[in-house]
């Protein structure tokens, strides 16, 4: 049952406001000062504390502070936007005006209530959440995810460079998010930018913005993602696919905090917070020419390193059960179960794809299921792969799959056409005949003049 504390030093409005609530149902307790109220009463114990402005002593007012987080609804006699203003600015989380509707007050005080506990479930469930599972959306008890969680919580409230490096379908951006949210610059911009989907010859003017005029079809002026991101935190995903070009321009805003749009002549001067995944071996990279070793060194100044499912161990079972747990609500599916058969699958499968993969297989299976509570292998769609993957270990696919066409089609024309012309050839988009590249370990065609 509700707890209200009134303070209200005029008796009969207070005894009025008592007999009203309590007829609702709600038990009500009574102080005609703030005084009063905090040397009998135990204010936090309270679910709302409604209160006049004006009273002996201190104002009304004072007690929004002391009794925090407890919400406190204002009275006043003087309904002028400027009394209303000032008692919210200082926290209220409303206020009513003498002489009020006995309704109104009742409808008052029930949105409030309502809005306060569903407030106080969220939270709840917050920490529950943040307690059990570090990164949202990532569950693992692991060694190596214990470390994972123990670096973010260390490095997320710092303004450190974090390169995070693993296998496509990792976490990797999710591990991006957690670095943002728990960050000082959580409540600004999060700006997410895929360097493999963004075709090189616009990467530039993406990523560093453009004046009007700078080249053919720049009409008007346009600010990039890394000035966007001022204030905030930019996610350079697959930053071993950035252009030489691109990542001179990007030292300098590390070096310096500055950018220059293209066509301009003049610096301006970003506040920006550096996260950057790979699952390229950029020292590799470095050594090939590829990549600038002055950029990699000021990029690993802080190294994240997110395992493969494969080597997750029994944080692969634990993390069937949360997607499928999450896939069924997304569906609007009832509470599922794994069959111990395809549970034995899951755990044997090497999961190439990693944690994306299950999602999709999950994902996959409850759409298959035809309402059975029950997911068997069939479902899961992968045996077919683990028979794949046997014969390309064998040497036998090559005559099996359109896997063994798409390799052929790359090597045979990536000297002749672009990024773009191999993906419009293979009926894709750039950014799967890149994953497709990394799956199948085919890295793009050194270009010579």
């Amino acid at each position: 049952m509700s707890q209200i504390l009134i303070i209200e030093d005029e008796r009969v409005i207070r005894t009025a406001v008592r007999r009203l609530l309590e007829r609702r149902g709600y038990q009500v307790a009574e102080a005609g000062s703030v005084e009063e109220a905090e040397a009998e009463h135990d204010l936090s114990s309270f679910k709302l504390i409604i209160t006049d402005v004006r009273l002996p002593g201190v104002p009304g007012t004072e007690i929004i502070q002391k009794a925090q987080p407890v919400p406190v609804l204002i009275m006043t006699s003087y309904a002028s936007v400027r009394s209303a203003v000032e008692s919210i600015k200082l926290g209220a989380v409303d206020y009513i005006a003498k002489p009020f509707d006995h309704d109104e007050l009742v409808l008052q005080v029930e949105r409030i209530l309502k809005q306060d506990n569903l407030e106080r479930q969220k939270a709840a469930l917050k920490s529950d959440l943040e307690r059990t599972y570090p990164v949202a959306g990532m569950v693992g008890r692991c060694m190596a995810m214990r470390e994972v969680f123990a670096r973010i919580a260390k490095v997320a409230p710092t303004t450190t460079t974090v390169l995070i490096l693993g296998e496509s379908g990792t976490g990797k951006e999710l591990v991006a998010r957690a670095l943002h949210e728990q960050s000082t610059r959580s409540d600004a911009p999060f700006i997410l930018v895929n360097c493999a989907a963004i075709p090189e010859p616009l990467i530039e003017s993406e990523l560093f913005g453009h004046e009007k005029g700078a080249f053919t079809g720049a009409t008007s002026a346009r600010r990039g993602m890394v000035e966007s991101g001022d204030g905030g935190t930019l996610f350079l995903d697959e930053v071993g696919e950035l252009p030489l070009t691109a990542q001179s321009r990007l030292l300098r805003v590390l070096q310096n905090g500055e950018i220059r749009r293209l066509g301009s002549e003049q610096s301006r001067t970003v506040d920006v917070r550096l996260v950057a995944a790979t699952n390229r071996d950029l020292k590799q990279l470095v050594q090939d020419g590829g990549f600038r070793s002055d950029l990699y060194f000021r990029l690993r100044v802080m190294e994240l390193y997110l395992p493969p499912l494969r080597e997750r161990g029994e944080d692969i079972l634990e993390l069937t059960h949360f997607i499928l747990d999450k896939t069924c609500r997304q569906l609007n599916r009832a509470h599922m179960e794994l069959s111990r058969e395809c549970l034995d699958v899951i755990v044997d499968y090497r999961w190439p794809g990693n944690v994306r993969e299950l999602e999709n297989a999950m994902e996959r299976a409850v759409i298959l299921s035809e309402n059975n509570d029950l997911i068997t292998p069939d479902l899961l769609a992968i045996d077919s792969t683990l028979e794949m993957d046997a014969a390309e270990q064998s040497g036998e696919a090559e005559d099996l799959s359109l896997e063994a066409y798409f390799r052929r089609f790359l090597l045979e024309h990536q000297n002749d056409l672009t990024e773009t012309e191999l993906a419009r050839r293979l009926g894709i988009s750039r950014k799967t005949l890149w994953e497709r590249r990394q799956r199948f370990g085919i890295p793009r065609a050194k270009k010579t003049d």
